[in-house]
């Protein structure tokens, strides 16, 4: 068993009916910085949602405002930067991180008033990353808050702090694959290979993702030294 072994995230997700949401951090051969983020779903309300970017930050919104049934759980901001981070996760808990970053707390420190989703039988775990730029290279974390138990008495919290290697990249997502009740992530962020271009990268990400249950991603190469970066959204609902 190779367990450094680098996986091309087409092939981890092809066939798979539900990943959930997914989170990628990870730097290119070259060393940017990539940062992506997709969302899927089955129910109506799941899926009546899209993508939009206001002044970098990138939001989840209803695609029909008129069929909202509960929007507490799947509009958020996914993606927003504080200083020289920038965070990207699955709920409500990127304003979380960026209030406590704001408060002098670390990543970890910040997500200590949160836990998993409320919403059982699923309880569906809270992924989240940073990416920290500093002296024109980066590292990043990334978290998951998930039940302890399928009654969801407790709350486990893990943290990973990476290296950003060339050609490497993380990957967490919230299912292994779908299921009733959906059974959420296990063990590690998994090692994905990141490609130089962002269009070979985004294409192979959504052309993969269950035709029937994704909805938005939405992707981010940064070169570290400036921060300038390009971007790459795709919403199924148009």
């Amino acid at each position: 068993m190779d367990v450094y072994k680098i996986n091309d995230i087409g092939a981890l997700i092809k066939g798979n009916p539900y990943v959930g949401r997914g989170i990628v951090l990870g730097r290119t051969p070259s060393g940017r910085a990539v940062s992506a983020y997709f969302i899927m779903g089955r129910s109506a309300n799941s899926r009546n949602r899209v993508f939009t970017l206001k002044d970098g930050a990138l939001y989840t919104e209803p695609f029909d405002a008129s069929k909202v049934q509960d929007p507490s759980l799947i509009i958020y901001a996914a993606l927003r930067s504080y200083e020289n981070k920038l965070i990207v996760t699955n709920g409500d808990q990127t304003d979380t991180i960026y209030q406590g970053l704001k408060a002098g707390k670390s990543f970890s420190q910040a997500l200590r008033s949160r836990g998993f989703e409320p919403d059982a039988p699923n309880l569906t775990p809270r992924i989240s990353g940073m990416i920290r730029f500093e002296k024109g290279s980066f590292a990043y974390e990334m978290s998951i808050l998930k039940s302890a138990d399928a009654e969801g008495t407790a709350c486990s919290r893990y943290t990973f702090e990476y290296a950003a290697l060339p050609g490497l990249g993380h990957f967490i997502h919230t299912y292994v694959t779908d299921g009733s009740p959906i059974p959420s992530f296990q063990g590690e962020p998994e090692r994905v290979a990141i490609p130089e271009e962002i269009d070979a990268f985004t294409e192979n990400l959504w052309s993969n993702l269950d035709e029937d249950n994704k909805i938005s991603l939405y992707v981010r190469y940064t070169e570290p030294q400036t921060r300038l970066y390009e971007e790459r959204l795709i919403n199924k609902n148009k």
